[in-house]
Parts: C-alpha cells; structure tokens; sequence
C-alpha cells in the first residue's frame, strides 16, 4: 500500500485506489439550508479526484463512504457535472461503500455509474468499510472520522493537519473532499500516524 498526499491509499498489486469521505454536494446543501457560502468545493473536488485518477492510472476506485454529503445537494447541476467526469474516466470501475451520509441522501441516480455496496465490503485481505470498526475478517479500510492531528509549536502556535491512522486492525483514511475539516485522532500504542503536509506525507511521533 502507498499512502499519497493526496488523501489517498493506493494498492498497486491490484491497481486500487481508495479515497473516502468525497462529501460532494455540502456547499450546495447549505446553501439549500438558507447558509450564505459560494458554490465552489463539489468542483475542486472533482478536479483533485481528476489529477490523481491520472497520475496513478489505476483500473479501480473504491470510495470508503459519502461520496455525497446529502440529497439536498444532490442538484441536477451537480449531478449533471459528476455525469460528465464520470465519463471522462469510463474505463475505471468505481465502487462506493455505504456511509451514513450516502444511506441518508439514497441510493445513487443509475447515470451516476458508481456501483453501491454495504459494509463490510470483503476485498483481498480487506474488509471495506466507511465506520472504522473492527469486524470479523480481514484488516478494516475505512473514512468517517477525517482523522487529523494538531501541532503546537514553542510559541504556543498550532496547526491541525489531515493524516492517515493504522491500527492493529483498522486504518482510517483522511476526508478526500475540499469541504470537510478534520478531527482529532487519539491513536493507541502501536499505531502509526502519517501527516499530510505540503506535498509529502511523513510518520509522526504521537503521545498515547
């Protein structure tokens, strides 16, 4: 497995790759919801996913769970706009795990082209999942979280950055999606945290 900085998991014996926690759609749900914010984020997301879809040229992409943020935000322009990239990438099977927010917002409209699974998903030596939960077999590869650790530095400044979290027996992966934040991991002894920081990502040193 290669951790990318890009948010990504990529399985190169199996050209797979992962990403989790797209949440397309947020800006245009909140905007629905009467939240005065720019439409923008559904977009770059888009645009990253694009990027790395190229440069790594796998044959699939599995997203770990909320592909979409609601069905609010699920406009026909924005469908439409996911439609048309879908097709840019026809020869890529796509497959979506089920996260809270993809049960909430339905099941996906058949133009989308992204096959719908439950988890646990079994896939090799995987169990896919969205909520990182330990389950009966294989290692569990997850989202859900958007784990994150924060950084003090000696002048009492901070900085929350987005990581990749590997436990024992489950891996929680960083939020793909432009618009999503992250939170606060609390890994257990034995675990290993990779940061994400301008273009690299790098093991980090966390006090348990």
């Amino acid at each position: 497995m290669l951790a990318l900085p890009q948010k990504a998991l990529f399985w190169p014996d199996q050209s797979t790759l992962f990403v989790a926690d797209v949440h397309l759609g947020k800006d245009a749900t909140m905007q629905a919801a009467g939240i005065p914010i720019p439409l923008g984020p559904t977009n770059s997301s888009l645009h990253n996913l694009t990027d790395l879809l190229l440069q790594v040229q796998p044959k699939r992409l599995v997203l770990l769970g909320d592909l979409w943020h609601a069905k609010a935000g699920r406009t026909a322009d924005l469908v439409a706009d996911f439609v048309a990239w879908r097709q840019l990438h026809c020869e890529i099977e796509m497959l979506l795990v089920e996260g809270n927010h993809d049960a909430k917002a339905g099941p996906l409209p058949a133009e989308i082209g992204v096959s719908e699974v439950k988890e646990p998903h079994k896939m090799g030596p995987f169990s896919l999942c969205h909520h990182p939960e330990t389950v009966a077999q294989g290692y569990v590869l997850s989202g859900h979280i958007h784990p994150g650790v924060v950084l003090h530095g000696k002048g009492r400044q901070s900085m929350r950055l987005p990581c990749f979290w590997f436990g024992k027996k489950v891996a929680v992966l960083p939020a793909f999606g432009e618009f999503t934040g992250c939170g606060r991991v609390s890994p257990c002894e034995g675990d290993q945290v990779l940061l994400i920081a301008e273009g690299s990502v790098f093991p980090a040193q966390i006090s348990t």
